[in-house]
């Protein structure tokens, strides 16, 4: 399929199958696993995925709006996507046995993964990872992992005896050394977010996917902060839609535009455009909508709380200043 292609086929799944069962998604103690069957079907859990394995390998700039098209059908069925999509993206840049056993399933979806990585960003007590015989052993906790119960492996940053970063691959399944703590949110509760303990986990030294440098990591984690943005952007362009608002679905694309413009430096300034753009989408579809929008049948309050979700989500304090900045001026 041409870049077009697999654009047209977003959006006709948002329009068709994501956002008619949007509300009941909602509300569900779990995301349908027949959504990502219908993803997997499509193709786009290789959204990112060289096509040498099966991928989809959409360009920096296409993949983004995919992700913009699916979050305004179905936030919650994107953002379990989207820790996939990221996790295919590193894999794919991985030489060696692991990328030979895993990237093709992975990009097919016969592999559903999940991302741990909050157990190694600034000012939390990190994860860590220790050598063993075995391969290494885990030790500590992730705050937030989604998609659990719909992932087969939770792809975990943890900090090595050097204050490296070490990935692995992990099996999402509970065990004595591994334990598992729904987390309950505001929006996106049947994203099965999930807080991970590990308690002397061991794991096998070839589902190590690679190790670098702590430096190194904060230098990709900064790069890759442009996908979050079009979360927020799908759920404004949907209240745009909802509200037939000409000048609010323009702000949605030079919100996008100057995402897809901007480099590491005006990055957390066009992230947070994205997200206040959302809220106060949200916000307009919430006073349009009139007294109805607190009823829990109306998509005005879902998308409120999206909105509310989509402020901090994926922040960094670059972000979160700007944001503030904006919010009280």
């Amino acid at each position: 399929m041409t870049a077009d292609d697999v654009l047209a086929t977003a959006r006709r799944l948002a329009e068709d199958v994501l956002f008619p069962a949007a509300l009941e998604v909602d509300t569900a103690e779990l995301l349908p696993r027949s959504h990502l069957d219908t993803l997997a079907a499509n193709g786009f859990y290789g959204l990112l995925g060289p096509t040498d394995a099966g991928g989809l390998g959409l360009d920096g700039t296409t993949g983004p709006r995919v992700v913009e098209s699916l979050a305004g059908g179905c936030l919650t069925t994107a953002f379990v996507l989207m820790q996939h999509v990221g996790v295919v993206r590193q894999i794919a840049q991985t030489p060696g046995a692991v990328r030979d056993e895993w990237l093709g399933p992975l990009c097919r979806g016969d592999r559903r993964s999940g991302v741990a990585i909050a157990g190694i960003r600034p000012g939390t007590n990190p994860l860590r990872a220790q050598p063993s015989t075995y391969g290494w052993t885990l030790q500590g906790s992730v705050p937030w992992v989604t998609g659990w119960g719909r992932v087969d492996v939770v792809h975990v940053a943890a900090l090595d005896d050097d204050g490296d970063v070490v990935w692995l691959l992990v099996d999402a399944s509970r065990a004595p050394s591994l334990r598992v703590e729904r987390q309950r949110l505001v929006a996106c509760d049947a994203s099965g977010t999930v807080t991970v303990s590990f308690e002397g986990h061991e794991v096998a030294g070839e589902r190590t996917t690679m190790r670098t440098s702590y430096v190194d990591w904060q230098r990709a984690d900064v790069e890759g902060l442009r996908g979050n943005g079009s979360l927020a952007l799908g759920v404004a362009g949907r209240c745009g839609s909802l509200l037939e608002s000409d000048q609010l679905l323009a702000q949605v694309d030079q919100a996008r535009a100057a995402l897809d413009a901007a480099g590491p430096g005006d990055m957390p300034a066009a992230r947070a455009t994205a997200s206040e753009l959302c809220w106060r989408a949200a916000a307009q579809l919430v006073v349009a909508t009139g007294g109805r929008a607190v009823l829990t049948d109306q998509h005005a309050q879902r998308l409120a709380r999206e909105a509310l979700f989509l402020m901090v989500f994926g922040t960094r304090p670059p972000i979160k200043a700007d944001l503030l900045r904006r919010l009280t001026s």
